[in-house]
């Protein structure tokens, strides 16, 4: 039960590439990146390994998110969202959002499970498969003025009028019915 792309309705930006060493776009997620915290098994809720090229050269900060819009709420999902990442870096490591490795100046906003990080992967079992859009998002200024209580969208409404490029990978995640 897959919705719409959840970038479709905003403004059309150009785009630059995002890889992982954890899964590859449109493929099943690794047992690291479901959530144990949700309660499933093998789940490690460790933000996936991230590496990113070809952004606008104005680039002054990079924003990255992990938002599942086949969540079965009327709002989507966040697990994820980090922003004020130097544009000197161009990636991030695998678990950075939990072990304390995310760049110096960066904020993390709670995801929608409570707590400031990264949430992996819990879809209710039998739903179906879900999308995660992990997207790292070249933004036109060094530091967003967001709030760091503020809500993941909130990060999105700033990054509205603040991104330059964007660059997507789906991650997919499903647990069978009993």
């Amino acid at each position: 039960m897959e919705s719409r792309d959840p970038y479709e309705a905003l403004p059309q930006v150009p785009e630059f590439t995002v890889e992982s060493e954890e899964f590859a776009n449109g493929a099943t997620f690794a047992p690291a990146q479901y959530s144990a915290k949700m309660g499933v098994a093998d789940g490690s809720d460790a933000s996936p390994q991230l590496s990113w090229a070809g952004f606008p050269e104005q680039t002054r900060s990079f924003a990255v998110t992990m938002y599942d819009p086949d969540a079965p709420t009327a709002s989507g999902y966040w697990h994820w969202a980090a922003f004020n990442i130097p544009a000197s870096v161009t990636g991030l490591a695998a678990d950075a959002a939990n072990t304390g490795q995310m760049p110096a100046g960066s904020v993390q906003l709670a995801n929608d499970a409570g707590f400031a990080g990264f949430v992996g992967a819990a879809p209710p079992a039998g739903h179906g498969r879900h999308r995660y859009f992990v997207v790292v998002h070249a933004v036109d200024t060094e530091n967003l003025d967001v709030p760091p209580d503020a809500t993941p969208a909130a990060l999105g409404f700033a990054l509205f009028t603040h991104t330059l490029a964007r660059a997507t990978m789906i991650g997919t995640a499903e647990i069978p019915g009993d």
